[in-house]
């Protein structure tokens, strides 16, 4: 286990150092080689995006703490909503029947096009994206969810009902232990997918928020800080992820908490 866990963190050191000589060997060539009189604009040296983030941090972090704090109440909502959404259609196939075809529906409206309207209901934009983060999360959780409730094998079932279990004591003693290997696959792939739903909103007219610095950016032509702030969203979905695998690893000590083992993907 200890070799494992050694090789995983060379193997994402090499993955960071390729990333940074790859976009520094693209910066040079578009400057030098192409001879783009925009190239510093279109793609900065990595080093100039770093100094410029050392220079900013302060405001940038500030930025993506709101947007983050956003998401991460979304996220919860979205979670809750998601898991008793799993577990009214685990109890009846009718449930199912009705409610899937919703759910499946709800995902075909694009989130740019739904934040505005949110927005013009609630008329606050810390409510918006809360909302769309919500919007966002409970699809994947719901499915896998309902996924891993599925799974259970009949005969376990059987078992507990056997001895006099009652509904409630069957799904925490037996359905939910069991399904929460597929939850956590759900909400790896939803921490993400909350941040950027409520970076995306912050683009909508929010007076805060790391969005909004990106916005900023491009209109006022500044690419170090557009840059700057485009890798601090990326920090914030990756770091979004590992607190979910972190959360896994302390809820399920025994699982494999590799990516993508258990469950099913959205």
């Amino acid at each position: 286990m200890a070799i494992a866990k050694k090789e995983q963190r060379v193997v994402a050191i090499v993955w960071v150092i390729g990333i940074i000589v790859v976009w520094e060997l693209a910066a040079f060539l578009l400057k030098y080689v192409v001879h783009d009189p925009m190239a510093a604009t279109k793609l900065p040296y990595p080093h100039a995006v770093a100094m410029t983030f050392l220079e900013n941090w302060k405001m940038l972090l500030e930025a993506g703490a709101v947007t983050f704090s956003r998401a991460a109440l979304g996220f919860a909502l979205g979670t809750s909503v998601g898991i008793l959404l799993a577990v009214f259609m685990s109890l009846s196939k009718t449930m199912e029947r009705i409610a899937f075809p919703y759910l499946i529906v709800s995902q075909m409206i694009p989130v740019l096009g739904l934040a505005p309207i949110i927005f013009n209901i609630v008329r606050d934009m810390n409510v918006s994206r809360v909302v769309i983060a919500a919007y966002i999360t409970f699809f994947p959780v719901s499915v896998n969810m309902l996924s891993g409730l599925k799974s259970v094998e009949q005969d376990k079932k059987d078992l507990l009902f056997s001895i006099a279990a009652n509904k409630f004591k069957v799904y925490q003693k037996l359905m939910f232990p069991f399904a929460m290997s597929y939850l956590f696959t759900g909400l790896k792939i939803a921490a993400p997918m909350a941040v950027t739903a409520s970076i995306l909103v912050d683009m909508l007219g929010s007076k805060s928020g790391i969005g909004v610095k990106i916005l900023y950016a491009l209109y006022s032509n500044s690419s170090n800080i557009f840059w700057a702030s485009v890798l601090t969203s990326a920090f914030m979905g990756i770091i979004s992820f590992y607190i979910v695998v972190f959360a896994e690893r302390l809820c399920l000590p025994w699982q494999n908490t590799t990516p993508g083992k258990e469950g099913v993907r959205a």
